[in-house]
């Protein structure tokens, strides 16, 4: 009988609308574009961005001219998300299932896998082109 204080409050929550915005830049509310629109015609300024720390474990970049193959990444990834093509002998990653964790880039003999200081990973389509990296 501990859950029954909490069926009113899932009813509520079940026709409430979120009060949260959607991340894309598509969904900004006005008040941002607005700024965003003053900043510019020069009316207001933005903060600088604040500088990528060293050793940061963004996107993972990929140099397919230097990977021979060897699927030692596959093998030493936690989160299964490389893929390896056959028909190519390359490697796909898929980005919405890594981890960034860099196991892939300390293993590569070849140093064809690097973490690169790209963050902003937002997108609405889970399997669009720049959610993998070939």
């Amino acid at each position: 009988m501990a859950g029954l204080p909490m069926i009113p409050e899932l009813l509520r929550q079940l026709f409430r609308k979120p009060v949260t915005n959607p991340f894309p830049a598509t969904y900004l509310p006005p008040s941002v574009t607005e700024f965003l629109k003053m900043v510019g015609e020069g009316k207001a300024t933005l903060n600088p961005p604040v500088a990528i720390p060293p050793r940061f474990r963004g996107r993972i970049a990929y140099d397919r001219e230097c990977c021979t193959g060897c699927t030692l990444c596959l093998k030493v990834c936690p989160a299964n998300a490389i893929e390896f093509l056959q028909e190519t002998k390359r490697v796909r990653i898929w980005v919405t299932q890594c981890i960034f964790c860099s196991q892939c880039n300390d293993i590569c003999p070849k140093g064809s896998l690097s973490m690169s200081g790209e963050f902003l990973l937002a997108d609405e389509d889970r399997f669009s082109e720049n959610r993998i990296v070939e």
